[in-house]
């Protein structure tokens, strides 16, 4: 018997829930360090194919590390109150379904690698890969998971200077250190949402190793991250654009404290969504600087 079309349709938003496609947030967190490095990498003349390639292979890993991770969590989901109706730990989706659709992902994306023809940048998706489908299994044991987060979340900064340059000079591995202290701190955001239910279930974050520090190290992390971007942009000639970029994502860094300082989980997860903007105004400041130097804006 064929599948009708509203199981179909039912089942089809259970696999856009599962790959997270109605939360964004996921994707652009990991688009925008991806974008930095393209715009850098070429001095903000990366070409439209690589671009191209690269959000489409964002969007792609984005929901595959989501169904790896809903894989990896299901039996924790269902004792959070924010995760106990995700797909996996409701039991809507079974397991074996879930990695199908974690394999049709993942190797969708490495399809679009292929398409650059670089053994270096191949070498580096399957790293990636790697990275994404570990992620899940660090907060049994890491103190801070969040920093390996930031790692899986940033390896699109290598890859990119990889397709574009085809070598990944220094100035590639400090901007993916960058975005590790970001990742800290907005994730950090993140587990001050579910601190209680992690500490009564048994799973690290770095919102519970941080304890009553944990606003000061993500003001702390935040410093570091635009303090690396910042001196990134100095080394290689960006001027005055750049640097109002920088100061609005400072602000808006400053603003997250004014929404974290109490601790209050709506207002924290307000802090996580609001990271958006900052991502995004680092990557205005470098493109529109790099626009104005070519002489397009001038």
């Amino acid at each position: 018997m064929g599948i009708s079309g509203d199981k179909l349709r039912e089942r089809l938003d259970l696999y856009e829930r599962l790959m997270r496609l109605d939360r964004p947030i996921g994707i652009l967190l990991l688009l925008w360090p991806t974008l930095w490095a393209l715009w850098l990498s070429a001095r903000g003349a990366p070409h439209g194919l690589v671009v191209w390639i690269f959000v489409l292979g964002t969007v792609l890993m984005r929901s595959a590390g989501c169904v790896i991770n809903d894989v990896a969590d299901r039996k924790f989901d269902a004792h959070v109150e924010r995760t106990r109706n995700r797909p996996l730990a409701a039991g809507q989706v079974s397991v074996r379904e879930a990695l199908l659709l974690a394999s049709l992902l993942a190797g969708c994306a490495f399809a679009l690698v292929l398409l650059l023809q670089s053994w270096l940048l191949i070498g580096l998706s399957v790293a990636a890969l790697l990275l994404a489908a570990s992620y899940p299994f660090t907060k049994r044991f890491l103190a801070v998971p969040q920093a390996y987060l930031g790692v899986a979340f940033g390896f699109g900064v290598p890859m990119a200077y990889a397709a574009q340059l085809d070598t990944v000079p220094p100035e590639a591995w400090w901007l993916l250190l960058a975005n590790v202290f970001w990742a800290i701190a907005y994730d950090t955001e993140y587990a001050m949402v579910d601190r209680a239910d992690d500490l009564r279930i048994g799973i690290r974050t770095s919102a519970i190793t941080f304890g009553k520090a944990d606003v000061a190290a993500v003001m702390f992390c935040y410093t570091l991250a635009l303090g690396l971007i910042g001196a990134i942009g100095y080394r290689i000639g960006l001027g005055g654009w750049f640097c109002a970029g920088l100061l609005s994502a400072a602000a808006i860094a400053a603003y997250h404290y004014t929404l974290i300082r109490e601790r209050n989980p709506e207002r924290c997860f307000k802090a996580f969504l609001h990271n958006n903007w900052l991502g995004a105004s680092v990557f205005a400041g470098i493109a529109v600087d790099f626009l104005f130097a070519k002489g397009f804006l001038a």
